[in-house]
């Protein structure tokens, strides 16, 4: 799978979200798109040609420094891990 096509299919599934989710999945939905869109988005500013796996390490750093900054509580952190397992499993 190319990057782009792991892009749309994960854009994909933070749409269908909407559709499905709890409140709280909602919110751990919102805040890991952002932690994609900011990853996918520098990589393209810098043009950068990752693979899925190098995009997916971006993003998981992205949201370590999030959670050891007190950004999220422990109970949305486990949403946002579940989340992100699943987006992961499109790769």
């Amino acid at each position: 799978m190319t990057m782009q096509q792991y892009v749309d299919a994960a854009q994909q599934f933070f749409d269908n979200l909407v559709e499905t989710a709890t409140d709280d999945q909602l919110f751990a939905g919102g805040y890991l798109r952002g932690h994609f869109d900011l990853a996918v988005g520098y990589a393209q500013v810098e043009g950068t040609d990752l693979s899925c796996d190098e995009l997916n390490t971006n993003i998981e750093n992205s949201l370590v420094k999030a959670y050891r900054s007190g950004e999220l509580t422990d109970t949305d952190r486990d949403h946002v891990v579940e989340i992100w397992e699943q987006i992961k499993a499109l790769a």
